[in-house]
């Protein structure tokens, strides 16, 4: 769908130049003299280089639509995530590098948004928050409960994250899947 340069906003998907983008930033200029500019950062789908593109405002570009359908992740394989249409049971398998640094916190049976464009996949999202076991955390030390500080603790998946002094091995906790932040003690 043909849209004006000048409505495109951060995570809108464009085709340009034969390839798939999205913007990243956008800025609108005007300069002194002439006619105002849409300055856009954009980063390819597939190959993540990043480009600068000015288009003056009264430009038309290719807005691109992508489909989100859920799936259910089953198993990997290597650098290899197999997950499974929720509604017509059909299978595709996505690589590590296409899910990123979340795809640590991926677990069997999850369900996820994999973004499609024309049946190829291109990104891959987990649920906001997953629940994961602390395997090792270090011990409380004196006094240290009264100031907001946070210790290291290694997750079950092997993640490192830092957590408040009362967590302890064993306890599960509540983590942002996308940078792995603590969130909260899992509740029951």
């Amino acid at each position: 769908m043909k849209v004006n340069a000048i409505t495109l906003r951060s995570g809108n998907v464009i085709e340009y130049n034969g390839k798939l983008c999205v913007v990243v930033k956008n800025d609108i200029q005007q300069p002194g003299k002439g006619a105002s500019v849409a300055q856009v950062e954009l980063r390819d789908i597939r190959t993540g280089s990043k480009d600068n593109v000015r288009f003056r405002t009264q430009e038309n570009v290719e807005r691109v639509r992508l489909e989100q359908e859920n799936y259910q992740f089953l198993f990997a394989d290597g650098e290899d995530y197999t997950l499974m249409h929720q509604e017509n049971f059909e299978q595709i398998i996505v690589s590590k590098e296409l899910i990123g640094q979340p795809a640590a916190y991926l677990e069997e049976g999850m369900i996820v948004e994999v973004e499609t464009y024309e049946g190829e996949p291109l990104g891959v999202r987990l649920p906001d928050t997953v629940t994961v076991e602390i395997a090792e955390a270090e011990p409380v030390v004196k006094g240290q409960t009264a100031t907001t500080s946070y210790k290291p603790a290694m997750l079950a998946n092997g993640e490192k994250v830092m957590v408040p002094p009362h967590i302890e091995s064993g306890t599960r906790i509540v983590v942002k899947s996308e940078d792995g932040a603590y969130v909260e003690r899992a509740k029951n």
